[in-house]
Formats: structure tokens, C-alpha cells, sequence
């Protein structure tokens, strides 16, 4: 049975694919990727020319030299010397070109896997990772850029080249014109497939280790301090150091590959100028070539397998790129979970009000009864103070992120701003909605910028505003660079109850009608639950609030209304002084287990 030429993934139909829509990525840079490429043939050629000339220019001189006749050097000279600049200045240019291109595809490559990340978040990406993410928009994104300066660029060169050397090789002798065909095409086709047969399934699973070490670092860094306690750094390390060993293996069997390709390529080179001497001496010896150009012969030959000397690692490369290419575009071909028109029209906000009825939310994936909201009503007036209570795995989440447009319900209706909560776009609709939750994430850098998140064009003094409001100014005061001051990653460098009040900062300088509390005070000791309780008291002033938590002491000083939930529907309702004078029921169950 006849073997296919490429490995089945790379012919399927899937591969093709992938490599059409990453040819279809790079278009709005083509016209850099075309310059870059003539940069690379010109100095192809130049340095071919200057070989092929220098040998003849060499026998010449000699021979003139035995014979004694007059000779115009000062021309043949010029020539070679133009060729050694050209050469060396296409090089430069070669570089300088190709890399521009490289680079701005990369930061195109990065900011459009970034924006068609985003309308997947955070439903279509709790399956990863967050190690693995990273790896996808930092290594697979890189390998995908190889595509150009690797594999196109070389393929591209090699073709174009090839052809004009053959051609002007074939005015001087169609014997060896044809030779050196033969052996070009041995050297640019057969090697690189028998190279990419041997080292497209390490290519393969380099890949996908790499993934895995990068995710396994990660983790035992994120992780070190449990480890520790636990005891488990050394088979944390221990994992790292298989898969090292595992990455080390597969870049062996690359660099087999690599040099075995090497050495052929050399042998087809060496085998094809003295296969050109073999077929040029007799015709010196009948008159049909001069005898310099016999020299020029041979190294016009062995020069011209410069432009296949690339194409065994562009073949590989491509293995390695499609399938990076895969990593990628298996994340970004999952469907949103709420998909929106381009042009949705955006609805205007005319009161912040909430009003949910019936409303039944299932997961993707769960059972036909496995409802995470289910039947659940309520109903926020403008200026309403509402608490959510109730167990661990009862919904109060999920109904966050419902209102959010995170994740689609299934049945029942909700109202926000007055319209319906489907008839907005998510991020407009998101604009009128400040949430502090249990898990603030501030990014590594200064204080300001991670307070202007919430309000980029918010001026110096709207900050301090919102920060004496939420009793952080006089903190950040005494930082040595004020506002300026990086946090760290994650906010590692301030307290638990210091990121809280950022995230309180953030609220109040998004000013937005509708506030939505979930669990804004986990995981504080009680001094600070306390102090933030307090706080979060002027952030609720004059707004509609959802307050989401399991903490019920400082309910009646915080809310209007208590709503028991359990299993994704509410039990148990009325004032927190109601609840607390009732004898049984949900709320006084939760009261007595705390």
C-alpha cells in the first residue's frame, strides 16, 4: 500500500483549513511579508552571482595570466564587488524587513486572539486553565508567527530562486542545468518530507509539553505555599523534571532529524558539482564551454543549494505550527455562550430597578433536572437594599452572573433599567452595574490604573474622591509612591481587607445605579468584616443594591429585605427583623448554624 507523501494531519481537510485561515490573518500585512521576501531572493541571488562569477573571474586571471593576453578585469571586479554590497546590504534589509513583518503580525496575532477571547469569557473558558491560556496566547501564538518568516518565506525563495538559477544555468549547458535540477529537487523535496517524517510527531508533542510544563510551573508557583504545608514540593518537582526530561527527549529526536537533513542536503550538494565537472570537462575538452567556465559551473551549482538549505526546518516548523494552530483555534471555535448581533441596538437606561419572575437557569452539560436557578422571583425597586441568602451551592452566583450576561438562561424573564435583560448588549449593559466580589483581582501594576478600570477617563481628584469614600486614601498616601505604586501580581502586595476597599474605589468612581455585593466580605477576620461593612454602607447610599451573602450579623443595619435561597429557588422571604423573630424556618436555621 502507497504511503501518503505528508503525515495524515497535515493532508486532512482540518489541516488545510487551519492553514488558510492563518494565511487569511496575515493578509493586512502582505505587502511588508512580499518586500521581505524579494529582500531574501535578491540576496539569494546576489550571493549565487557572486560565486558563480568569482570562480570564473579566478580561472580567468590565471589563465590569462599562462597565456599572457590583455583582459578587462576592471568590469568583472566591479561585478563581484557589487554582488559581496548587495549581498551583504540584502541581508540587512532582508532582516530588518522580515522581523518588521514578524513583529507586527505578532502583535496583530496577539490582540486578535485577545478579542476573540473575550466574548467566550468566563463561560466558554472554566475548562482551562489559567497556565494553559497563557501558554496559548504567549507559545502557540509565537509558533503560529513562524509560519511566515519559516515556512513561507523559505518555500516562497526557494521556488522563485530555483527556477532563475536553473534557467541561466541552462543558457551555459542543459546537461547540467538538468543535473542540478535533479539534485535540487532531491534536496528540496525529498529531504524535507523524510524530515518531516521523522520529526513531525516530536514536533507534535513538543508542543503540547511545553503547554503542560509551562502549566505545571505555574501551578507549583502559585501553589508553593500549600505544597509546602502539605509536603508536596517534591513531587511537584518531580513532575516538572519528567516532563523537562520528556521535552528533552523530543528535541533529541528533532535534532536527529535536523542534522540527518543537514548532512543529506550537503551530500546533494557536493554529489551535484561533481556531477557538473563530470559532464562540463568534455565539453571544455570539444570547445563548447571556455574552459573558466568550468570552475563558474561548479560553484554555480554548489551555490545554488543555498536555497533549498532551509526547507527541511520549514516543513518541520509547519508541523509545529499547525499544530499550535489547532491549540488556538480549538478554544476560539467555541460558541459564546449569549451571542450578540454586531449591531445591537442599545436600550437607554430609565430607572434602576431588577424585576425577575420564574427565572430558571441550566448549566450546560447537567441534567434535564439539574436546574441552577429555578423558578427563582424578586423584585428591586429603584433605591431598593435586597440581601441573598442561603447555603453554599444554592445559586447566589449564578444569579450574578445571569444579570451580568455571562451566562443564558432558559426559561422566565428578568428587567433591568426597564427593558428586558436580553435586549441588551453585555457590555452596555455592564456599564450601569458596579460589582464588588469575593474575589478582587487587581493586576500588576500601579494603584491608580487599577482603580481606573472602572472609569478610564476619570480625572485625579474623581480617585481620591472615591478613595476617601471608601477610607483608602490616607493608606495609599502613605505608600512611598502614592497612587503610583505597583501592587504586585494578583494585589499580593496589600491585605485582604485593602483590596476590598479597592474594589469599593471602583465602584464608587463607576458610580453606577445598580450595585451588586457578592460576598463582599469573605474570608475577613471579623474587626475587618466590620470596618467594611461600614464602608460599603456610603457605597450603597442612593443606589440599588443586591447584597449576596452568608454572613447575616450586619443584614439588618444593611437591607431592606432578606431572600433565603435554596437549590436555586427562594424559600423563605420578608424584613431581617421578620425573619429573626420567626421561630423556624430557612433563614432561622442559617442564623443558629453560624
Amino acid at each position: 500500500m502507497r504511503r501518503p507523501l505528508l503525515p495524515p494531519d497535515l493532508a486532512s481537510p482540518q489541516a488545510r483549513a487551519d492553514l488558510r485561515r492563518l494565511v487569511a490573518l496575515f493578509r493586512p500585512y502582505r505587502a511588508w511579508m512580499l518586500w521581505g521576501g524579494v529582500a531574501a531572493l535578491l540576496t539569494l541571488l546576489a550571493n549565487v552571482a557572486l560565486m558563480a562569477t568569482s570562480g570564473w573571474f579566478i580561472a580567468q586571471m590565471a589563465l590569462v595570466g599562462l597565456t599572457g593576453a590583455a583582459m578587462d578585469y576592471f568590469t568583472p571586479a566591479a561585478f563581484i564587488r557589487a554582488m559581496a554590497i548587495a549581498r551583504t546590504g540584502g541581508r540587512y534589509v532582508e532582516r530588518l524587513v522580515t522581523h518588521e513583518a514578524t513583529f507586527r503580525l505578532l502583535q496583530a496575532l496577539r490582540v486578535w486572539f485577545y478579542r476573540q477571547l473575550e466574548p467566550l469569557a468566563p463561560a466558554r473558558l472554566q475548562q482551562l486553565r489559567s497556565a494553559d491560556l497563557s501558554s496559548r496566547i504567549l507559545s502557540d501564538i509565537d509558533a503560529l508567527n513562524h509560519l511566515y518568516l519559516r515556512v513561507l518565506v523559505p518555500v516562497a525563495v526557494a521556488t522563485v530562486g530555483g527556477a532563475l538559477i536553473i534557467a541561466t544555468m541552462a543558457l551555459f549547458s542543459v546537461r547540467v542545468a538538468a543535473v542540478a535540477l535533479l539534485f535540487l529537487l532531491l534536496a528540496g523535496v525529498a529531504v524535507p518530507l523524510l524530515t518531516l517524517r521523522l520529526g513531525h510527531a516530536p514536533g507534535r508533542r513538543l508542543v503540547a509539553l511545553r503547554a503542560d510544563l509551562r502549566s505545571a510551573a505555574v501551578d507549583g508557583l502559585q501553589g508553593l505555599g500549600e505544597l509546602r504545608v502539605y509536603g508536596g514540593t517534591q513531587a511537584q518537582a518531580q513532575r516538572i523534571g519528567a516532563l523537562t526530561d520528556a521535552m528533552i527527549a523530543e528535541q533529541r529526536q528533532l535534532s536527529r532529524a535536523t542534522g540527518l537533513a543537514q548532512g543529506l542536503l550537503g551530500l546533494a550538494a557536493n554529489l551535484a558539482m561533481w556531477c557538473t565537472l563530470v559532464l562540463a570537462v568534455p565539453l571544455v575538452h570539444a570547445t563548447a564551454l571556455a574552459p573558466a567556465q568550468l570552475p563558474m559551473l561548479a560553484l554555480f551549482v554548489l551555490a545554488s543549494f543555498e536555497a533549498v538549505m532551509p526547507l527541511p526546518l520549514a516543513l518541520q516548523m509547519l508541523g509545529e505550527t499547525l499544530a499550535a494552530a489547532r491549540r488556538v483555534f480549538g478554544i476560539l471555535d467555541a460558541r459564546p455562550q449569549i451571542e450578540e448581533a454586531a449591531d445591537m441596538p442599545v436600550p437607554h437606561w430609565t430607572e434602576s430597578s431588577l424585576h425577575i419572575d420564574g427565572l430558571r437557569l441550566r448549566y450546560p452539560g447537567a441534567g434535564d433536572d439539574a436546574w441552577a436557578l429555578d423558578g427563582l422571583s424578586l423584585d428591586l425597586q429603584p433605591g431598593a437594599r435586597v440581601a441573598l441568602v442561603g447555603p453554599s451551592g444554592a445559586g447566589k452566583s449564578t444569579l450574578v452572573q445571569a444579570l451580568l450576561r455571562f451566562w443564558e438562561y432558559q426559561q422566565g424573564s428578568v428587567r433591568i433599567g426597564g427593558h428586558d435583560l436580553r435586549a441588551w448588549p453585555g457590555e452596555a449593559l455592564r456599564a450601569h452595574i458596579a460589582v464588588v466580589s469575593q474575589d478582587t483581582y487587581l493586576f500588576n501594576t500601579t494603584v491608580r490604573d487599577n482603580l481606573m478600570l472602572a472609569k478610564p477617563d476619570a480625572t485625579p481628584e474623581e480617585v481620591i474622591a472615591a478613595c476617601k469614600a471608601a477610607q483608602l486614601h490616607d493608606f495609599i498616601a502613605a505608600l512611598p509612591e502614592g497612587y503610583d505604586t505597583w501592587v504586585g501580581e494578583a494585589g499580593m502586595r496589600l491585605s485582604g481587607g485593602q483590596a476590598r476597599r479597592v474594589a469599593i474605589a471602583r465602584a464608587l468612581l463607576r458610580n453606577a445605579p445598580l450595585l451588586i455585593l457578592d460576598e463582599p466580605t469573605e474570608g475577613l477576620d471579623a474587626v475587618t468584616e466590620r470596618d467594611l461593612l461600614r464602608d460599603i454602607a456610603t457605597l450603597m447610599h442612593g443606589r440599588t443594591v443586591l447584597l449576596i451573602t452568608h454572613r447575616l450579623a450586619a443584614l439588618p443595619a444593611a437591607v431592606d429585605q432578606v431572600l433565603v435561597m435554596e437549590a436555586g429557588r427562594v424559600v423563605e422571604r420578608g424584613s431581617p427583623a421578620e425573619l429573626l423573630a420567626r421561630p423556624t424556618g430557612a433563614f432561622r436555621a442559617l442564623h443558629d448554624a453560624l
